[in-house]
């Protein structure tokens, strides 16, 4: 069996390991283990925080439409209900940008959620 050297393909992988640490500090960005360690955590805080982003992006939206709500007298819970009573369909995220964006139009739509929830 002829003799394999392996110097090419762990060296095209340790090359690998350090373009993804560029920027950390330390020896994590220049000794293969503490840098190798250091990729595969952030590459899991990558994949975790992609899920965590929507969930902090749908909190902000219901902070923002919140704070609009109560300028009009009226709290997140009951604007929702209203809405849903209503047969609106909005959803947060263009509430929110309603909310930040244009306050009349916002304040048009808890009018007309309000007045068909009364009904």
């Amino acid at each position: 069996m002829p003799r394999v050297k392996r110097g090419v393909t762990s060296h095209q992988k340790h090359k690998k390991v350090f373009q993804l640490a560029e920027g950390h500090r330390g020896t994590r960005r220049n000794v293969f283990r503490p840098a190798h360690e250091s990729v595969m955590r952030s590459m899991a805080y990558m994949y975790r925080d992609r899920r965590n982003r929507k969930r902090d992006m749908r909190r902000l939206w219901i902070v923002r439409i919140n704070a609009a709500a109560r300028m009009h007298g009226i709290s997140y819970s009951q604007l929702m209900h209203a809405l849903r009573v209503a047969q609106i369909d909005v959803d947060r995220k263009i509430l929110a940008a309603m909310a930040v964006n244009d306050l009349g139009a916002f304040g048009t739509l808890v009018k007309t959620a309000l007045d068909a929830a009364k009904a």
